[in-house]
């Protein structure tokens, strides 16, 4: 996954991230969810929002009002019972850890690829530099605008869990169209 990597002024590594991770999609999928890019606990358990303090999955089952995903599959199941799909904005980019605000050299996945296989009504960046990202380098080419919506990592303590969900409410409401 990490092809090159260097110190940088926190003396923290950078490395450059190659999205190691396949899309959650099928024809049946009506809004697509994209975060960045998945952080080094996510890419060491294989799956998106891998972090156990990140409340991305705490935030779905609420939604569905549903029991808390704990395997891989479940949290898969999950997303394609409800119409949900799942990727990130990034395809690669050079980046410390987890931080978002250290991400360079940003290049966007070809969400091209989910939007011609299923009817994506509506797309939902999680988190702030998501949705820049999303506005700047992709949306341009693929036309659909997208809903910012608060991120659900741990670095953004401030939002309450209940806060959180009620900020999704309209990811489920699309998901729900028919």
């Amino acid at each position: 996954m990490a092809s090159s990597a260097h110190q940088g002024e926190t003396g923290r590594s950078s490395q450059l991230v190659v999205h190691p991770l396949e899309p959650i999609f099928d024809e049946n999928s009506r809004v697509l969810v994209l975060g960045t890019m998945p952080s080094p606990k996510s890419r060491e358990v294989c799956f998106y929002y891998g972090n156990p303090q990140n409340r991305f999955w705490r935030v779905m089952a609420a939604l569905w009002d549903e029991p808390l995903p704990e395997e891989n599959d479940d949290r898969r199941d999950l997303c394609l019972r409800h119409h949900v799909a799942l990727w990130d904005v990034l395809a690669s980019c050079t980046i410390t850890g987890a931080s978002d605000a250290s991400i360079r050299d940003p290049v966007p996945n070809d969400v091209g690829r989910i939007l011609s296989a299923a009817p994506i009504s509506c797309v939902f960046c999680t988190g702030g530099t998501a949705t820049r990202i999303y506005r700047r380098l992709v949306e341009p080419t693929c036309g659909m605008p997208c809903v910012g919506l608060p991120s659900t990592s741990p670095a953004n303590a401030r939002m309450r869990l209940d806060d959180l969900i009620a900020a999704y409410e309209p990811l489920r409401r699309a998901a729900n169209e028919e």
